[in-house]
């Protein structure tokens, strides 16, 4: 049989590490696959070329990333330009030639993905993410393809490296977030603008595809409630130590009989649990099924390599469905199309978890219990409180409250009132906790 040909769009880091793995491993991903698989046309505008192994193994390569969308002999796409707008439109395009496209952009797939699958469900082709969602872990096809017997309960994940990187350090070296940020982005784990990163944009992306995958919802990114770790200081770090947790930015989507939870933020998990000691740039994501309960997943969420991996076994997977009719292929977000469900979305004050509280109270008689006052008039029971020494020089106390679960709602209210007390300084600093039983 004639070779699969690709068409490369991008050869940045990724694209590089696609080609690199790709090439060296030929004639593995041929006997895998059943056909010799080449890439036969790339385009990018600026690459390193030195540095990109089995490069001269390339058809052909041009900064026309439309001549290759349109090239009659390109049958599959990889799609490694990043970004929304122009991404999208190549996309599209290459479905609309009969293409099938392989994507690492989960940025694309968590804002357009609707769309997208819809044309390619018209024109029969295929389009694969695994790269979209922690790297070289291969999470999507576990839950989409391995998982497929179960009703999914929950899924949480440490799915952004450079915030677990961040984090890890507080915890493992004392040193606070500024520090840590400035070595990430000289180590090429954050970028200049690490927005994206700390404020869990990225996360979200990734989480709003393992939501819809988990429970046959559509994609809604907007829905996502989103918060960063910019506001975790050393002392919530040491904190949650002496409580038995450690903190780590979760992406957690779970199944209520309300809706659907999608949130990312930072979380206490106790110690002990295999996800908590998930370090430095490593993701993992931990699922639990009805039938085979909880289940972990874990290696590198990103880099050229890993990333690449999962890019080209999407190529194989393609390219072993070629001959199949498009109606039993795998579906994209692992439901039928027409068995998506319209279950909502909750907004973050409707969900329910236990938390972790910090406030800077005067250190005098009776300022302890006005504040545990306030939180039993919104229902919320007191796991534990810590009392830290004054800080020197001044009349203020660290004082931290565990609190059992409970509506967001009333935590809301209950910290409003908390932080209009005169005895009370600065902000409530407020950290979710989950158990992941």
């Amino acid at each position: 049989m004639d070779p699969i040909k690709i068409g490369l769009l991008g050869l940045g880091t990724v694209g590089g590490g696609t080609v690199s793995v790709l090439t060296r491993n030929i004639d593995e991903i041929a006997r895998r696959a059943g056909r010799e698989i080449i890439i036969s046309h790339a385009a990018a505008k600026d690459y390193n070329a030195d540095a990109i192994e089995g490069l001269d193994k390339i058809g052909k390569i041009t900064d026309d990333v439309f001549g290759v969308v349109n090239d009659p002999d390109v049958e599959i796409i990889i799609e490694l330009i990043g970004g929304y707008t122009l991404a999208k439109e190549l996309v599209l395009k290459s479905i609309e030639n009969g293409k099938h496209v392989v994507t690492a952009n989960k940025a694309l797939i968590a804002l357009h993905g609707n769309e997208i699958f819809s044309a390619a469900q018209e024109k029969g082709v295929t389009v694969a993410f695994e790269a979209a969602v922690a790297g070289g872990i291969p999470i999507i096809k576990a839950m989409r393809e391995g998982l497929a017997a179960n009703q999914i309960q929950w899924a949480a994940g440490i799915i952004n490296g450079t915030g677990n990187f961040i984090l890890s350090e507080m915890r493992d070296k004392g040193r606070n977030f500024d520090d840590v940020l400035e070595e990430a982005q000289a180590l090429g784990y954050a970028e200049a603008d690490p927005t994206f990163d700390v404020e869990g944009i990225d996360a979200a992306h990734k989480l709003t595809i393992i939501g819809s995958i988990a429970f046959g919802i559509p994609l809604q990114f907007d829905k996502t409630y989103t918060e960063g770790i910019t506001q975790i200081e050393q002392q919530d770090v040491v904190n949650a130590a002496e409580l038995g947790y450690r903190i780590k930015h979760l992406g957690i989507t779970r199944k209520t009989d309300k809706g659907i939870e999608l949130r990312v933020h930072p979380t206490l998990i106790p110690e002990r649990r295999l996800i908590a000691n998930v370090d430095g740039v490593m993701n993992a994501v931990l699922v639990y099924g009805d039938a085979v309960g909880p289940t972990l997943y874990y290696g590198a969420g990103a880099g050229a390599q890993p990333t690449a991996s999962a890019i080209v076994a999407d190529v194989v997977d393609v390219v072993r469905a070629l001959t199949t009719d498009p109606e039993n292929r795998v579906p994209h977000l692992a439901f039928q199309p027409d068995a998506m469900s319209d279950i909502p979305v909750l907004d973050i004050e409707e969900i329910e978890t236990a938390y972790y509280l910090r406030l800077s109270a005067v250190d005098r008689p009776g300022v302890l219990a006005n504040v545990t006052s306030i939180l039993g008039a919104s229902n919320i029971s007191i796991e534990a409180i810590i009392q830290k020494p004054a800080i020197e020089g001044s009349s203020q106390v660290p004082v931290i409250f565990l609190t059992q679960r409970v509506q967001e709602k009333n935590m809301n209210e209950a910290i409003r009132n908390i932080e209009a007390l005169d005895t009370i300084s600065g902000q409530v600093v407020r950290i979710r906790v989950e158990t992941l039983k």
